[in-house]
C-alpha cells in the first residue's frame, strides 16, 4: 500500500502542467527552478523529486536566485502570496510569533542591515527555529563575505524547497 506522500506524488506527477507549475512557484519563486522540476516529471519517489530540487537550486543563475529570494518575506513579516498561492512562510516562521518585542525589533533592524550589506532578503530555513536562534544566525552571517553568503543562501533555499515540496505532496 502506498503512503499518503506517495499518493500525493502521484497526484503531482499526473497534474496538468500549469497547475503543477503554479504549485511549484508557490514553493520557490524561480521560474527556471519550477520549469526544471516540471521537466523531471514523473518522479518515481519523493527522494528523486528532492534530489532534482537540490540540483535545480544549485544550478540557478544569479538572476534566478534573486527571483527565488524575492519570493520570500523578511523574517518576522507576513507574506501575501501572489494569485492566491500558498503561504508557506507563516508556518515556517512560527518561532517569531512568540518572540518578545526586543527580539522582534532586533530582527527587523538586522534584516535592514543584512539587505544593505548583501542586496537581498535574509533567507534562513526558519522551520523549527526560535526567533532568538534566527537572530543569532543573522548576526553570524553578517560577518560573511558576499560570495560565502551567496553559498549559504543557496543551501538555505535548498532546505526550504525540500520542506515545501514535501508539504506539496502530502
Amino acid at each position: 500500500m502506498r503512503t499518503a506522500e506517495e499518493r500525493g506524488l502521484d497526484g503531482f506527477n499526473d497534474a496538468p502542467d500549469e497547475p503543477a507549475r503554479a504549485d511549484l512557484l508557490s514553493c520557490c519563486a524561480s521560474p527556471a527552478w519550477a520549469d526544471d522540476m516540471l521537466a523531471g516529471r514523473p518522479y518515481g519517489s519523493v527522494d528523486a523529486m528532492l534530489e532534482r530540487s537540490d540540483r535545480a537550486t544549485a544550478d540557478l543563475s544569479a538572476a534566478e536566485l534573486d527571483l527565488a529570494l524575492a519570493g520570500h518575506p523578511r523574517i518576522g513579516e507576513r507574506h501575501q502570496p501572489p494569485d492566491g498561492g500558498r503561504d508557506w512562510s507563516s508556518g515556517e516562521q512560527a518561532g517569531v510569533a512568540d518572540a518578545d518585542t526586543d527580539v522582534r525589533a532586533r530582527l527587523a533592524a538586522g534584516n535592514r542591515v543584512y539587505e544593505e550589506r548583501f542586496g537581498h532578503v535574509y533567507l534562513v530555513c526558519a522551520t523549527g527555529r526560535t526567533a532568538g536562534e534566527m537572530l543569532t544566525l543573522l548576526d553570524d552571517r553578517l560577518r560573511n563575505d558576499p560570495d560565502t553568503e551567496r553559498g549559504v543562501v543557496r543551501t538555505e533555499l535548498a532546505k526550504i524547497n525540500r520542506i515545501r515540496l514535501r508539504g506539496l505532496v502530502t
